[in-house]
């Protein structure tokens, strides 16, 4: 181990050593990613008020360790915390966590050196909560992450692959998700729901189901918080939020369409062309406000490096909370319509002027989540450009 330059970092409480390396790649000897502190520090808060609100110790698993920072922080830095196991089938990765650990002088963190699957099949109900943050797909973890959680445990998952959720290449997301994505305005959205939809489908066979806590769509990676609850009538009831979202290129109207095997219309009510489809996702709620205030009020107790941006992006996401799935980007409408798009704010406040939710997304700055439909869009825009 001796033959790498050794690099020192810190985040939060917590103080690390890993070999350096030219670029965040699988080829690194040992895999740090200076880009998902944010993630990590989101995460630490999500943990922590799940721990609360579970009023218990709680135990976590760590399923791609790497340098160990995501498992060691999560002992080191969330009260309540029982044993962590980290996993990694890398023998130099399984070193530099032994190392880090030791140099943050903690316990009850063990260090494990399997295939991922295979320890999440031998660890069946053994964690509260099972991160799984790998490069790129998590897609061949899911089931085995689904045989594994108990009732009332929290699923955290991470995609990197937003190229194939998002659909610049569809053969990827139906090989891997089961799913077929379209590349729209909202297509962020759209491949944070077609995640969430796999999910639930992969647990579905063991009678489990999810509940989403908060996601976010954040530079490279889409990133999931799961309450998995468990029974045969519960998970049925759950899989009505599976579906579809039907798009029109033409005059961007857009609708959901609830049930796997339901019919969909092929044609658009609002232009007569045709419809393309995504799916299938999950429709139902992907905030949850309670939790997301209350990851919001945990940040004051931390000391976590990305806090600004933290507490911007939950904001965010506890606005939009309750708002109705997909979102309209202003300037691709007034693109379609041949007009200069007028102020964003201007926009919001004709649309609550005239009784319409509207409200900012993380997605993009200049996305409305709304429930006013293409039309009546179209008409507040005109009345903007004629009034120029």
């Amino acid at each position: 181990m001796d033959e790498y330059k050794i690099k020192s970092i810190e985040e939060g409480l917590t103080k690390i050593e890993f070999p350096e390396f030219d670029k965040v790649s699988s080829d690194a000897p040992v895999f740090y990613n200076p880009h998902m502190e944010l993630n990590r520090d989101l995460s630490i808060l999500a943990i922590q008020v799940f721990q609360k609100e579970q009023d218990r110790e709680i135990d976590i698993c760590d399923l791609f360790g790497g340098s160990g920072i995501r498992g060691i922080r999560y002992k080191n830095e969330i009260d309540g915390v029982g044993e962590v196991s980290i996993n990694d089938i890398s023998e130099v990765a399984n070193h530099y966590e032994r190392h880090n650990i030791e140099l943050n002088s903690l316990n009850d963190i063990e260090v494990y050196q399997h295939d991922a699957s295979m320890f999440l099949r031998m660890k069946r109900g053994e964690f509260d909560v099972i991160d799984i943050d790998p490069f790129g797909t998590p897609s061949p973890f899911l089931d085995s992450a689904g045989y594994c959680a108990h009732r009332n445990s929290l699923l955290c998952v991470t995609a990197t692959d937003t190229s194939a959720l998002c659909g610049t290449y569809q053969e990827p997301c139906i090989r891997k998700y089961n799913a077929k994505p379209y590349k729209s305005e909202y297509c962020h959205e759209t491949g944070i729901r077609i995640l969430a939809g796999f999910v639930a489908l992969s647990l579905a066979k063991y009678a489990k189901c999810i509940e989403v806590k908060m996601s976010h769509s954040t530079e490279h990676y889409m990133r999931l918080y799961l309450e998995i609850k468990k029974g045969s009538k519960r998970t049925d009831e759950s899989l009505k939020n599976i579906g579809y979202i039907s798009h029109c290129k033409n005059c961007l109207h857009r609708q959901t369409s609830n049930g796997l095997a339901s019919p969909i219309t092929d044609i658009c009510p609002v232009c007569g062309e045709k419809l393309v489809h995504a799916g299938p996702l999950w429709l139902g709620n992907i905030q949850n406000k309670d939790f997301i205030q209350k990851m919001i009020d945990e940040a004051e107790f931390k000391k976590i490096n990305s806090e600004k941006e933290a507490l911007k992006l939950l904001n965010k996401c506890l606005v939009e909370a309750d708002a109705p799935a997909t979102f309209f980007d202003v300037h691709a409408i007034c693109k379609s319509l041949k007009i200069s798009a007028p102020k964003f704010d201007l926009i919001l406040e004709e649309l609550e002027k005239e009784g319409f939710v509207a409200i900012k997304t993380h997605y993009n700055p200049l996305g409305i989540k709304t429930d006013a439909n293409i039309e009546d869009i179209q008409n507040i825009l005109l009345k903007f450009n004629e009034n120029e």
